[in-house]
């Protein structure tokens, strides 16, 4: 009999904060079961495994970005859409780099699945700040793949420490997203 007051919902919300907790070391079950007080074999009853639990961490993360972005993006347009959308991606990343992590590479079991949709609301909110630019069609998947490679890189070095020289990071940050606006702006003209 599962164990009052543990649920499926209970166990990926734990889950996540372990992996936030935890990251960049993988995410265990052991660790989970041990957070939650109970043993590891109990949490079967709740997911499928640690495959199962990494899926629902990664609609978790992805629903969590894709809101964040929504926000924060609210009545922009252009470089303040893009200003605010790369500051809230950081920000998101820094503060839930497990849940961020789930949704790198993973791969949606289909169109109904849950992060398939989550993820498409996050996706749609780059193709929001996009649309400020005037690109031409066929240059919005090549700028979707720039903004997203060049925003994840900073800010999962950021999280991880990777930033070891003596300077500045937020004006770093600033730099390169000022010039991302510049290119994107010259791409749409």
């Amino acid at each position: 009999m599962p164990r009052a007051g543990l649920a499926p919902a209970t166990v990926t919300e734990v889950a996540a904060d372990v992996a936030d907790e935890i990251h960049p070391v993988p995410l265990s079950m052991g660790a989970v079961a041990e957070r939650l007080g109970v043993k590891t074999p109990s949490l079967y009853k709740h997911v499928d495994g640690l495959a199962d639990l990494n899926h629902r961490i990664a609609i978790l993360g992805a629903t969590g970005l894709g809101d964040t972005l929504r926000d924060s993006m609210q009545g922009l347009a252009g470089g303040d859409a893009l200003a605010a959308a790369t500051q809230a991606l950081r920000a998101f990343i820094g503060d839930h780099p497990g849940r961020y992590a789930a949704t790198v590479g993973v791969v949606p079991s289909g169109p109904d699945d849950p992060l398939a949709v989550a993820m498409e609301r996050a996706l749609d909110s780059f193709t929001a700040v996009l649309r400020g630019y005037d690109l031409e069609p066929d240059q919005r998947i090549p700028a979707t793949r720039m903004l997203r490679s060049v925003l994840h890189g900073f800010a999962t070095l950021e999280a991880s420490n990777g930033f070891q020289l003596d300077t500045d990071i937020d004006s770093s940050f600033d730099w390169i997203v000022a010039f991302i606006d510049r290119g994107l702006r010259a791409a749409g003209s």
